[in-house]
């Protein structure tokens, strides 16, 4: 392979091979091992020839480079490599290097980097020539024997600074490798910092078939669910054995990966659960389906015992009043291409979805005749509802709508001629669960439940069974024998731009740590996460709190009621990291109970319908209990992601985030406070955002700030708001949306600042101790700190998945979440030099907190 054939990356890890073995005894092993990775590199003469060629033609350099070489191996010739490396990536070498190479440039041939030396190389020279030659040789000669003995001390001093400051171990290795295969020095970091810290990420990484887009969290995501997958086909460890929640967990996979036993069963317990449970599907039925049958609150019933909430969501939740007791939540439920924008025109996503519903039901059916009528009329249907479907900004901003009543006053709310107080009595009823007059009840989005209650009233039977039905069976595709999970992909690669099914055995993996993810997590932690993150991670969020409340006390904006009471909130808030502790026990009465209905057959539909019934009850159940604060969330362990709960106020970093660029024991910590730390920052600063703020220390939703703090928040949020709603997705050309989003940009903007903030203290405790990475010596840790941040949120989406991640989600995207937070933040300017108003940072600054 040739020079050329060469990428950065490739040559510094050919390079850091090369020094994995310190066993060598001698200067000439340590000669011949650069000399095998330059010739690795460069494709030159053999070893033994490039050693004659140099004693040879250069003998006084041959001395002077033995000299140089006569340092002890070790760090020193792990640092002459790097050097090598600095000067083959010119643009990375860190100055000290560029010193010590400048100073023996002439002198020492395991830095090429000069012209090369003019040397006699045949006696037909003039001898006049020769002799000129022969005295310069040795008036350079002299003078470097004077440079050497004039430098050996700093030169010493110089290279041991060097090793000092250099970090070599594997993890460090593999860490410069990961940040160095994604930035882009071709771009000025002042100018668009995403694509410098991403640029190159973003030309070598292709979206992968079986997903809308490609980012960090799905790449750590891949490795989880790869692991996952490790842990339920493994033999199981001995004190695992017995453990019958683990059992059923593999069991689960089992039925679930056996494609042969899925295509033998065919769709007969579908069908069957259609025609026997739910009233039949009008549009297989045909026309000989009777209408005479049908009964709203009985199918809805039905349909919510298997999970489903279609039109209406209805289930219990903690009261947001009371956060240590729980309460029922009726609500608008989603639609299926969950933006009512997409319904307004005919797009290629609508004629899709239409056909979508057109062949799974061809599937199921010979009687085709009413199928063409009775899919324009589901549509239709649907998009009627659409029209009072409220999105996740309307939600954000009309909270103040929420009403809250009680199931004896339930009906005087609603005009409508669904019984919605019935609905419930019978709903709760399948979990044992009898509803009391007195039982609270918290109602959103009442304009739509109304709305839609009067176009159901305003359809056939037909068509409202018919979309009721569809609506369950969109969503048992996925359950269903190939041929019927291709109509699902089909309408996927235009709603998500997805071209491929995930592997079998990954979507068993992940459909059983969806499901089951706490008996998954047993083994997950013991055999991939690493307990040096907990103690850690406490001490960053130790330190990334004090930050936050340093910021409070500073702040000019809030009055002293109201920074009193949001200090003893960041005092109070709860945080858990990793698993619940219950996990690493072997005490496993915990995990049995939790899952001792969770058994399971070979036979695969069986086990998904009745994973739907378990799901269902369990949440149900819970009105009657009591909220423990301190518990582990609902989250399992076995996520790549953090979490902020305002009703425990707590906060929540599960194992399977603990991963590069997150997180490492090893790391210098401005990569650690760079990537885990801006993520605790930003889970915190959740408790204070623009719905986070509504909630009291204990997570209670009261008024506890002053109306005057609650107004200057309120102006500082909308400078957040304004400045997302500018950024525009050149991709689609669509502009963000900044209120849908104003949350998780108010944490991304807090949480860089507390990080950097807890991590600048850390630095100067301990006497600036972190180590630079090999081949990005030029950068300080401060630096450092945000090319690391920034580089947790490269990412790329398809069209279909950006124009959905955009109409729908509350997240800004990746690039967006880098320019938003670094162009607000001063720091962020003074560490890379930037101008307020140039490039990538902003003059008027928004800052909440």
């Amino acid at each position: 392979m040739r020079k050329d054939d060469y990428s950065q990356e490739d040559i510094t890890v050919e390079f850091a091979l090369t020094i994995q073995d310190d066993s060598s005894e001698n200067d000439e092993d340590e000669i011949e091992r650069y000399v095998k990775a330059k010739l690795v590199i460069s494709n030159e003469e053999s070893v033994l020839q490039w050693r004659k060629k140099w004693s040879i033609n250069y003998p006084t350099l041959d001395v002077l480079a033995g000299s140089l070489l006569s340092i002890p191996a070790g760090l020193c010739t792990r640092q002459r490599i790097f050097s090598g490396i600095g000067r083959i990536l010119e643009e990375r070498r860190q100055n000290l290097v560029a010193r010590i190479q400048e100073d023996y440039r002439t002198l020492n041939p395991l830095f090429p980097c000069s012209d090369p030396i003019p040397v006699v190389s045949t006696l037909k020279k003039n001898v006049f020539i020769l002799f000129g030659v022969l005295i310069g040789l040795l008036l350079l000669s002299t003078i470097v024997l004077a440079i050497l003995f004039s430098i050996e001390k700093s030169k010493t001093i110089s290279i041991k600074a060097v090793e000092d400051n250099l970090c070599v171990t594997p993890f460090c290795i593999k860490a410069a490798n990961y940040l160095l295969e994604s930035i882009d020095e071709g771009v000025q970091p002042c100018e668009d910092f995403f694509q410098f810290a991403c640029g190159t990420w973003l030309k070598n990484n292709r979206i992968p078939d079986d997903t809308g887009a490609q980012d960090t969290f799905n790449v750590l995501r891949t490795q989880l669910d790869n692991n996952v997958v490790d842990i339920l086909t493994s033999e199981l460890p001995k004190d695992s054995i017995k453990i019958k929640a683990i059992a059923n967990a593999r069991l689960l996979y089992n039925a679930c990966v056996n494609e042969s036993a899925i295509e033998t069963a065919g769709v007969d317990t579908i069908l069957s659960v259609l025609e026997n449970e739910l009233g039949g599907w009008p549009i297989v039925n045909g026309l000989s389906w009777n209408e005479k049958n049908f009964n709203l609150s009985n199918l809805l019933l039905k349909l919510r015992e298997y999970n489903n909430n279609i039109i209406f969501n209805c289930g219990t939740s903690t009261d947001d009043r009371n956060s240590s007791a729980y309460f029922i939540r009726i609500s608008q439920s989603d639609l299926a291409l969950e933006q009512r924008q997409y319904y307004v025109n005919e797009t290629k996503l609508t004629n899709a979805y239409r056909q979508f519903m057109h062949d799974l039901a061809a599937s199921l059916t010979n009687d085709t005749t009413a199928i063409d009528n009775d899919v324009q009329d589901m549509y239709e249907f649907e998009k009627k509802i659409s029209l009072f479907h409220w999105t996740a900004a309307e939600q954000r901003a009309r909270q103040s709508e929420i009403v809250r009543t009680t199931i004896g006053n339930l009906s005087r709310l609603f005009n409508t001629s669904f019984d919605f107080t019935n609905y419930l009595r019978q709903t709760y009823r399948l979990a044992n669960v009898t509803l009391l007059d007195n039982d609270n009840v918290s109602v959103s989005e009442v304009e739509f439940l109304r709305n839609a209650s009067l176009i159901i009233d305003q359809h056939s039977p037909r068509v409202v069974q018919n979309y009721l039905i569809w609506r369950f069976m969109m969503n048992r595709a996925a359950n269903m024998p190939k041929r019927y999970r291709t109509i699902r992909e089909q309408f996927d690669r235009v709603l998500r731009g997805t071209n491929a099914e995930r592997p079998r055995s990954i979507s068993c993996g992940s459909y059983v740590n969806i499901n089951m993810g706490f008996a998954v997590a047993k083994l997950y932690i013991k055999k991939y996460f690493d307990e040096n993150a907990k103690n850690q991670s406490l001490e960053m969020i130790h330190n990334i709190r004090s930050s936050f409340i340093e910021m409070l006390e500073k702040s000019t904006w809030m009055d002293d009621i109201s920074k009193r009471k949001a200090i003893e909130k960041a005092l109070a808030i709860d945080e858990k990291i990793g698993y619940p502790d219950y996990l690493n026990s072997n005490n496993v009465t915990q995990l049995e109970e939790d899952y001792a209905q969770y058994t399971f057959t070979d036979s695969y539909i069986h086990n998904t319908l009745k994973m739907l019934k378990i799901k269902s009850k369990e949440n149900f159940k819970i009105l009657r209990e009591t909220v423990d604060r301190k518990a582990w969330g609902a989250s399992p362990p076995t996520v790549v992601n953090a979490f902020y709960t305002p009703s425990k106020n707590q906060i929540a970093f599960p194992a399977g985030i603990f991963q590069l660029p997150f997180f490492n024991k090893d790391a210098p910590k401005y990569i650690n406070y760079g990537g885990i730390g801006a993520v605790i920052g930003h889970e915190m600063t959740h408790g204070f955002d623009d719905n986070g703020r509504q909630f009291d220390k204990d997570g209670n939703r009261i008024l506890w700030w002053t109306e005057k703090t609650i107004e200057r928040f309120n102006k500082r949020k909308t400078c957040i708001v304004d400045q997302y709603s500018q950024y525009i997705l050149e991709q689609i050309n669509i502009s963000i949306n900044g209120n849908q989003t104003q949350g998780e940009n108010i944490a991304d903007n807090g949480g860089i600042k507390q990080a950097f903030f807890a991590y600048r203290k850390w630095a100067r405790k301990n006497g600036n101790i972190d180590k630079k990475l090999p081949g990005l010596m030029k950068y300080s840790s401060d630096q450092m700190f945000f090319i690391n941040y920034a580089q947790v949120w490269c990412s790329k989406m398809t069209d279909s998945y950006a124009m959905n991640r955009v109409l729908t989600g509350v997240h800004s995207p990746g690039q967006f979440r880098v320019l938003g937070p670094t162009s607000n933040f001063d720091e962020f300017d003074r560490v890379f030099g930037c101008k307020p108003g140039h490039g990538n940072s902003r003059v008027n600054k928004c800052t909440v907190w």
